[in-house]
């Protein structure tokens, strides 16, 4: 699998050493990803365990979400200016510590603090992972290495609730964060062996990290994934007084790292426009594939009436595809090119998604599946190009916090589908608790939820034939003057 990344390895040492760096790198991606899954199947056992409601235990999975929303940016930065092999070694370590603490934690609360730390350490594995890819493969293999890393990302989320199960049901719930124990310490021994040694930078080493804007932006993002998390979608005071200090945050943050010497984020670099077109289309991407996660269970239970074996078999056919297609999605992005795939994926996204809502209700379990797989498969070229288009020409000094910058950009689309696509939905379905809906107004309100995920996908083909359009007259802009 791992061959037609290295076949030139100027990069490294040996074209040896540079699939165990792959190898150490992949594993970085998985873990994390695994985590981010796994636990949801836990969650009936440990409220029982712990003796705590259901809203108490959704802090377990909330917890490590946060965490990682609100720190990968600036753990990011702070690679740039440290070292990225050192603080990806530091977050290996604080992840697969804090995986045992989870597994021993005698109470609900010490997991929960034991949470947060996993997700610090994921932090900074997801966001050093993709900036260490320029370091280890040739350029020219960028793609290759992407779509890599997201069939890792794909396995992971896949495997999640399963292994959880299984480990569940046959060792207990603290196995679910042990299995981690033995993956980090493999990991750890990968990573200091194969991966290449820092680069002494002056400019990033001379560079002192931004506390402020880093307390500013944490703060920011936490109050926004939050907005966005509690009441399960129904916004009340608390919602709208959270989203509102997002956005004042947001202001105070750009005010202030135009005012410090070293920020954490240059403004000025949003003036890429491939950057910013890529991170908005990261964002968008990621919120509407979230319809199929939030949307899909209750459509398939509740007006196809499939029980929940049957409705997780059908729903494991999304992460399969991507795993199945993340590799060869970035051997292509290598043949034809970043931008072009990157529109091909979009229209692949509009097919499927427009085909969701059309086929409602015809050919059974097939008239899910078939366009599911088509969006699936699509969202993995999409992945694996923009990654690329965003990444290959970065500067060596920001690898680390525009790696993180991507990273958030996809949390943020996840935490924000799951609201806004679920809002949709039942507001679509005109009932208030969707639990209670009939058959007929499940399905009218997925056809709905599919076509608007549909329509944000044609604006985000749109973002990318702007950007297209601007990136050629830019040149010539430039002659001009």
């Amino acid at each position: 699998m791992l061959q037609p990344i290295i076949e030139d390895p100027r990069h490294t040492k040996s074209a040896s050493s540079t699939r165990w760096a792959l190898v150490s790198l992949s594993l970085s991606m998985l873990m994390p990803s695994l985590d981010t899954s796994i636990a949801n199947v836990g969650l009936p056992t440990l409220a029982q365990a712990f003796g705590a409601s259901f809203q108490q235990v959704q802090w377990i999975v909330l917890a490590y979400l946060l965490a990682i929303t609100t720190l990968i940016v600036s753990v990011g930065r702070l690679g740039d200016i440290f070292g990225r092999r050192r603080l990806l070694l530091i977050g290996i370590s604080l992840f697969t510590l804090a995986s045992l603490f989870c597994g021993i934690a005698p109470t609900l609360w010490l997991l929960l603090a034991a949470r947060g730390l996993q997700g610090l350490g994921a932090a900074m594995m997801m966001a050093l992972t993709v900036a260490m890819v320029g370091e280890t493969v040739p350029k020219e293999r960028t793609g290759s290495a992407m779509g890599l890393l997201g069939t890792m990302s794909a396995i992971g989320t896949t495997l999640g609730p399963s292994l959880g199960g299984i480990l569940i049901a046959s060792f207990g719930w603290e196995t679910i964060f042990l299995v981690n124990v033995p993956l980090g310490i493999a990991n750890f021994l990968l990573a200091a062996r194969f991966l290449p040694t820092d680069r002494q930078d002056r400019k990033a080493s001379k560079a002192r990290l931004d506390t402020i804007g880093t307390l500013l932006l944490s703060l920011t993002l936490a109050a926004y994934a939050l907005a966005m998390t509690l009441g399960h979608g129904r916004f009340g005071a608390v919602n709208i007084g959270l989203l509102l200090t997002a956005a004042f945050g947001i202001v105070l943050f750009a005010v202030t790292e135009t005012k410090v010497e070293a920020p954490l984020l240059r403004l000025s670099m949003f003036r890429d426009a491939s950057l910013s077109a890529g991170l908005a289309m990261s964002t968008l991407v990621s919120t509407v594939i979230m319809a199929t996660l939030v949307v899909g269970p209750f459509y398939l239970s509740r007006a196809l009436g499939f029980d929940a074996a049957h409705v997780g078999a059908i729903m494991s056919a999304g992460p399969l595809v991507s795993a199945l297609t993340g590799v060869p999605a970035g051997r292509i992005v290598d043949r034809f090119g970043a931008h072009r795939i990157t529109m091909t994926g979009l229209v692949g996204m509009i097919i499927g998604l427009f085909l969701i809502a059309a086929l409602q209700g015809r050919f059974g379990a097939a008239g899910y599946i078939g366009p599911l797989v088509i969006v699936t498969a699509n969202y993995a070229l999409f992945q694996a190009s923009n990654n690329t288009t965003i990444m290959k020409d970065i500067k060596a000094e920001q690898r680390g916090v525009i790696s993180g910058m991507l990273s958030l950009s996809r949390n943020l689309g996840l935490i924000t589908g799951a609201a806004v696509m679920g809002a949709i939905f039942t507001f679509a379905s005109g009932v208030i608790d969707i639990t209670a809906a009939h058959p007929e107004a499940v399905a009218s309100g997925m056809q709905t939820t599919f076509a608007v995920a549909a329509l944000l996908i044609v604006g985000t083909l749109a973002i990318t034939l702007a950007g297209s359009a601007y990136a050629k007259r830019a040149p010539l802009s430039e002659e001009a003057l």
